[in-house]
């Protein structure tokens, strides 16, 4: 398998809250709330994640200090840590003033009292829940959500674990989209205006940045590549790929040496574009005359992309930053995130093709990808080598990311099954696709939301955890399977 070339990661700010009062009147409590304190922070570390603890908050004037600390530490989440009862003017100052998302925690030592030992030392060790309505109270008061209350025990509960697991994806994918460079190369495939967007939109909604580049930049990358860079990427494509006969489509044919040696040196070129210009990712569309090292190079991408797509790049095609966006938030949740559409309906076993003719998502196949060489990309120009697989059987999530009359962004999620059965030996990704309550009408409810004809395919149900990212990013979120539970 494909690695990663940059681990996933985010920075997250810790602290405790407590009231001072009881430190003097139960001499221990507060060196026992801070082993807690500590098993909790261990908790979250297990995630991946940079954890800075802050220790204990019981007053409102270390409120204020931590409040002005954590943003200096620029985290992409922060985690309050219910230890015990504390009141909520250690909390105000922090929730009021910093910027990043603060998720409450609040694991009880005991799952219960032992009521024939039980006394206000043991209460006091366990009251973790007793100010969060408080807490939530004051948030609201100050004009701020408290996304999420994470309630449980602190052993021996698989609950809470999942929860802060959770939210530590959720820190990784704001982590990775503050700052993010999404390259734009290229221009609008002719008439597709869903495809159209204003990167200065983008920034304002995602905090990314888009830089815009020429196709001229990738083609003097592809006259750089050296022998030896074509001959070790040759390998890893041979290595990760099957390449069988063709089959019953006469577009395609057993991969050529020809498209083998441009799918490696324009993969090549890729790797070198991404580190000349600083890229997290790239969407673009280019033609080219016929003939020309433009249309050779924008002609030979499609290896090269899904190769990283699966090291943690999301690229696309067909101009389309917005799915681009949406791939980078599904690769940063560990689920794939594969360039997707919808293709034709299988009404009789009520399910759906969903794939596409482009860059996919290696580390998400089920089973071994497999390159064909295409003799036309139909409805567009050139041909080459093209990536086919199907998807992971199992449970599957859509997120498209749209946009409104008014220029604001959409997130629309869906969630269904890959299914076992053949797909067309097109050389595309095709899986078959399942969806309640029937496919024919979930895909009727994902049309009337105006959806892009593109969509970030990945593996897994994580609708609600997409749902939590576009709350934190102030995006609209329709959940198409919600409509039918009503």
């Amino acid at each position: 398998m494909i690695e990663r070339k940059r681990p996933r990661t985010a920075r997250v700010g810790f602290f405790a809250v407590g009231h001072a009062a009881y430190w003097g009147q139960f001499d221990g409590l507060l060196d026992s709330l801070l082993v807690n304190h500590a098993e909790v922070g261990n908790l979250i570390r297990a995630n991946g994640v940079e954890l800075t603890d802050l220790g204990m908050i019981d007053s409102s004037e270390k409120a204020f200090s931590a409040a002005d600390r954590l943003n200096s530490l620029c985290p992409d989440l922060i985690f309050c840590d219910m230890v015990t009862y504390a009141t909520s003017s250690t909390f105000t100052p922090i929730i009021r003033n910093v910027t990043a998302p603060v998720v409450l925690v609040a694991l009880q030592p005991l799952r219960r009292l032992d009521y024939t030992k039980a006394d206000t030392f043991m209460q006091l060790q366990n009251d973790n829940v007793c100010s969060v309505p408080e807490f939530m109270c004051a948030a609201e008061r100050m004009g701020k959500t408290v996304p999420d209350v994470i309630i449980g025990t602190l052993t021996d509960d698989p609950q809470p674990l999942s929860e802060i697991a959770e939210w530590c994806d959720i820190a990784k994918v704001l982590h990775d989209l503050r700052g993010a460079r999404i390259g734009l190369m290229g221009h609008v495939m002719e008439a597709m205006y869903d495809m159209h967007t204003d990167p200065a939109a983008l920034a304002g909604t995602f905090g990314i940045h888009v830089p815009l580049l020429e196709i001229d930049n990738l083609c003097e990358q592809y006259e750089k590549v050296t022998g030896s860079e074509i001959a070790e990427k040759t390998a890893l494509i041979r290595a990760e790929f099957d390449i069988p006969e063709p089959k019953q489509d006469p577009v395609t044919s057993k991969l050529t040496d020809r498209d083998l040696y441009e799918a490696a040196r324009n993969a090549c070129a890729l790797d070198r574009l991404i580190e000349e210009k600083h890229l997290d990712g790239l969407a673009y569309y280019y033609e080219g005359t016929e003939g020309s090292l433009q249309r050779r190079v924008a002609s030979s991408l499609i290896v090269g992309n899904s190769i990283l797509n699966a090291q943690g790049f999301p690229m696309c095609g067909e101009f389309d930053v917005k799915t681009c966006v949406a791939m980078l938030i599904m690769d940063r949740l560990d689920i794939g995130g594969s360039f997707a559409e919808l293709h034709p309906f299988d009404f009789d076993g009520d399910y759906i093709l969903v794939g596409h003719d482009g860059p996919h998502h290696l580390r998400v196949a089920e089973g071994r990808p497999i390159l064909r060489s295409l003799k036309k990309y139909h409805g567009k120009p050139g041909c080459g080598a093209s990536v086919e697989f199907k998807l992971r059987e199992g449970p599957i999530t859509m997120l498209g990311i749209t946009q409104k009359r008014d220029g604001a962004y959409k997130f629309v999620i869906g969630e269904g099954y890959s299914g076992k059965g053949d797909i067309p030996p097109t050389g595309n990704t095709n899986t078959r696709g399942f969806f309640p309550p029937s496919t024919r009408e979930f895909v009727k409810a994902w049309c009337m939301e105006g959806p892009t004809h593109h969509f970030a395919l990945g593996v897994g149900h994580k609708a609600a955890v997409i749902e939590k990212i576009g709350r934190l990013l102030g995006v609209e979120t329709v959940v198409i399977n919600r409509k039918f539970n009503h």
